[in-house]
């Protein structure tokens, strides 16, 4: 499926402390993706199916409003903010919507491919034309067995697009646990985060080029999860974990032995490794910025995105998003 490419680019910012984070909206409940638009509104979306709006004053985040404004009816993933003010949204049980934050509105754009339901909608973004590029984590499992691909590393992810009036077609298949997506700035290739696998693919969409698959960057030091995209092109990508050695011998293991290590550790639902960790990519796959909290009391990062001096993550399974202020000049965020 994909041309092998290099590991991680050596070219790096080098690793650093990452700020102190404040939780901010405790009542929210597992925002797994956090986007923010240049008039510095923030989304998410909950565990119980609740799409939320917050406002951060610049005056601090201990007076920031938060507001409910739709709710899916099933488990919001991967948001993307479109050009209208709408908000795409990867929904985990109910497939690829719409939702319009003003109406409260939600319509469903898809929800099968060739006739099979769409299981477990990741992440997306829409290109200027319209187009809608977005990830299925797994076609074995849904949501609530995630653990599990990566386990089995069963290479069942796909990469979709869904043209203005058209119907899903698949672009890639074949990938480990398909998460985060981002287009480039110029539209010239297409992101996906292989978390099974500690990469990004990229596909390139136009030139030359089209139809190619490589690597944008290789050999992560954890689990990439959501992307969101700088105003200068640079991708941010959360690390929902770190490498696990335990994991990686598995995956070289025979099929029925990691589907028999899955049975074994299912009932016990390992809790995630208490570290924060978010990287910043220039889009060669250079490392502009790589940031890491150990002993964190947010845990399982799967989000990330700059809004004004704000650093904002989402947590899968925490409570509240994590704020932090970060005043380096890297520009701020766009999904």
């Amino acid at each position: 499926m994909v041309n092998q490419g290099s590991e991680r680019n050596g070219r790096s910012g080098g690793l650093r402390q990452l700020p102190a984070l404040q939780v901010i909206a405790p009542e929210i409940q597992g925002p797994e993706d956090v986007v923010a638009d240049a008039e510095g509104r923030v989304f998410t979306g909950a565990m119980d199916g609740t799409i939320w709006q917050l406002t951060l004053p610049p005056s601090g985040v201990n007076r920031t409003r938060s507001v409910a404004v739709a709710h899916t009816a099933g488990r919001p993933l991967g948001l993307e903010i479109t050009t209208e003010g709408r908000l795409l949204v990867c929904d985990a049980r109910r497939g690829l919507l719409r939702v319009d934050p003003r109406e409260g509105t939600v319509c469903v754009l898809a929800d099968e491919l060739g006739g099979e339901p769409l299981r477990f909608c990741s992440n997306v973004a829409e290109a200027a034309d319209g187009t809608v590029y977005f990830s299925v984590s797994s076609r074995v499992y849904g949501l609530d067995d995630w653990m599990g691909d990566i386990v089995e590393h069963t290479g069942t992810g796909q990469l979709l697009r869904l043209r203005p009036g058209g119907t899903p077609e698949v672009l890639l298949e074949g990938m480990e646990f398909a998460n985060g997506v981002a287009l480039s700035e110029d539209e010239s290739f297409v992101v996906v985060a292989e978390s099974g696998a500690y990469r990004l693919c990229r596909l390139w969409l136009d030139g030359s080029e089209a139809g190619r698959c490589d690597y944008l960057v290789s050999g992560l030091p954890g689990f990439p999860d959501n992307i969101s995209r700088a105003r200068d092109g640079a991708f941010w990508v959360a690390l929902a974990g770190p490498r696990e050695p335990g994991i990686d011998l598995l995956h070289r293991a025979p099929p029925q032995v990691r589907r028999a290590v899955w049975r074994g550790v299912k009932p016990f639902r390992p809790s995630p490794r208490r570290t924060a960790r978010v990287l910043a990519l220039s889009p060669d796959g250079a490392t502009v910025c790589d940031l890491r909290q150990t002993r964190s009391p947010y845990r399982m990062v799967t989000s990330v995105c700059r809004s004004g001096a704000f650093l904002i993550v989402g947590s899968l399974v925490e409570r509240g998003l994590a704020v932090c202020e970060f005043s380096d000049s890297l520009p701020n965020s766009t999904h």
